[in-house]
């Protein structure tokens, strides 16, 4: 199976050696019942082993219906809990072998001279305590259930109601996986594309300056006065999240205090050191948390597909916005974020007419702006190319574009601006496609001990997508992350 002794296994193991226990025990006691009415130790062996082999085989088959389904789970918390069933499963089959076959043999043997009058006092005293407990707390319990079997089992049908009953309703929250402290948190910056560096910089002095404060309210409240925060690094260029790297992005890392050593939560830490920072103008995304979520993804992962991309971005905002009115929820971005500043170039009306098109003004463009190839010419051993672009004076600044002139193809030459639209503005820094579509991803985080994401999502389904279904009809929206996992 090509599986490890890790966690995942172990707890497979664990399960299953209770269950073995469990069937050793009942098949033991049976054994014991008909050794104590003086049959001989095979005959009471092999009586009692066929009088409870039908619920023991019974146990092994629930046992298997329950945690079977769980090897066929998708995604990545199916990648992760398939392990456990397979590994139990294994157990509780081998269990069923040494159940039938090495234990009892092992006790027609121990048996073989066994006399069950002979008891020590010890085990008289625990006899009777048994005997009495089963006829004066458990018998009458039974008693009163036989004889109130309708009220018994309108109860149990009650409970079990109202148990899925406050699922449904939104009382017992439901958590894929439960979090789980780390010892290093992150703080991922994601500004304009075209920040300076120096802006940046600024920024991460600002974030450092608030850990450090939030270093000195919670070190006091430590073990032994030690430091919460244990070391704080930066790295510029990157930003896992953001799948950019230039000036405009940087990552600052928090090595915490040890999860079994300090006195407080990383949702606590990360939740101050947000208020520190406080609100940032200019800056497309910055997101605090720990460095990687579970295999249940995040909390919130809506994905939106469509074709006009304007269309995409507003409902993403809308998406946002209403999302950000829950209290607990935070972080929230999308993936369609602004690019670099470019100037668009449309040709006017009538340039066709002068035999242009939008290939020939381009390409002359990039020949004169980054250059073309001209030549090749060959000196003793070296070969050489001769590129040919404007002087740089010529081509350092926008000026120089608006005063650019287009060769016409009759040789003579017309000023850009007079055959075409210059425009300055902003291309998208990232867009990304599904099954042919474009698609847009609105991605978010929350306090799971002030909010549910199931419960969350479950709002949004009925309380949002009716009016943003009919706002958007072109777009199709679908729940990545936790909520898939979950539902997967």
């Amino acid at each position: 199976l090509a599986y490890s002794l890790n966690m995942l296994t172990m707890v497979g193991l664990l399960i299953g050696l209770g269950l073995l226990m469990d069937d050793a025990i009942v098949l033991s006691e049976n054994v014991a019942s008909h050794l104590g009415r003086g049959k001989p130790a095979l005959e009471a062996v092999i009586d009692g082993v066929n009088e409870v082999k039908n619920g023991v085989i019974a146990s092994f088959t629930t046992t298997v219906c329950v945690f079977g389904p769980l090897a066929f789970l998708e995604g990545n918390m199916g990648k992760v809990l398939k392990v456990m069933p397979v590994v139990l499963i294994m157990v509780m089959a081998v269990s069923l072998i040494e159940a039938f076959w090495i234990l009892p043999n092992h006790l027609a043997h121990s048996l073989a001279h066994h006399d069950p009058n002979q008891k020590n006092r010890f085990r008289r005293k625990f006899d009777r305590f048994i005997e009495a407990l089963r006829e004066k707390v458990l018998g009458p319990v039974v008693d009163v259930a036989i004889r109130w079997r309708y009220l018994a089992v309108g109860t149990t049908v009650a409970v079990f109601i109202v148990s899925v009953g406050m699922m449904a309703g939104g009382f017992l929250k439901f958590k894929a996986f439960p979090d789980t402290d780390g010892d290093v948190i992150l703080g991922r910056i994601l500004l304009p594309q075209g920040t300076p560096l120096d802006r940046t910089e600024a920024l991460v002095a600002r974030m450092t300056d608030a850990i450090d404060k939030v270093d000195a309210e919670f070190t006091p409240r430590q073990p032994d006065g030690q430091q919460l925060v244990q070391n704080v690094s930066v790295r510029f260029n990157v930003n896992a999240e953001a799948s950019e790297s230039g000036a405009h992005v940087a990552t600052v890392y928090v090595d915490l205090l040890s999860a079994e050593t300090r006195n407080a939560r990383v949702d606590d830490v990360v939740n101050r050191w947000r208020e520190l920072v406080g609100s940032v103008t200019d800056v497309i995304s910055l997101k605090f948390g720990e460095a990687s979520f579970g295999p249940a993804g995040r909390p919130i992962d809506i994905r939106l597909r469509g074709h006009d991309l304007e269309e995409l971005k507003a409902a993403s905002l809308d998406l946002q916005e209403w999302l950000a009115q829950y209290k607990g929820v935070f972080d929230l971005s999308d993936d369609l974020r602004p690019g670099k500043p470019e100037i668009s170039i449309r040709l006017r009306e009538g340039a066709k007419a002068l035999g242009l098109d939008g290939q020939t003004v381009a390409s002359q463009l990039r020949s004169a702006f980054y250059g073309r190839t001209a030549s090749e010419i060959q000196v003793g051993r070296e070969s050489y190319e001769i590129d040919v672009r404007l002087r740089d004076e010529d081509r350092n600044s926008l000026a120089d574009l608006a005063y650019f002139h287009v060769t016409l193809p009759d040789g003579k030459q017309a000023p850009l601006g007079s055959v075409a639209i210059l425009t300055q503005t902003r291309g998208y820094a990232r867009i990304a496609s599904v099954d042919g579509m474009r698609t847009v991803t609105v991605q978010g985080d929350v306090d799971s001990r002030i909010i549910n994401t199931s419960q969350l999502m479950a709002q949004l389904n009925r309380d949002f997508m009716p009016a943003f279904t009919q706002r958007y009809p072109d777009l199709r929206t679908s729940l990545e992350g936790e909520s898939k996992e979950s539902a997967e």
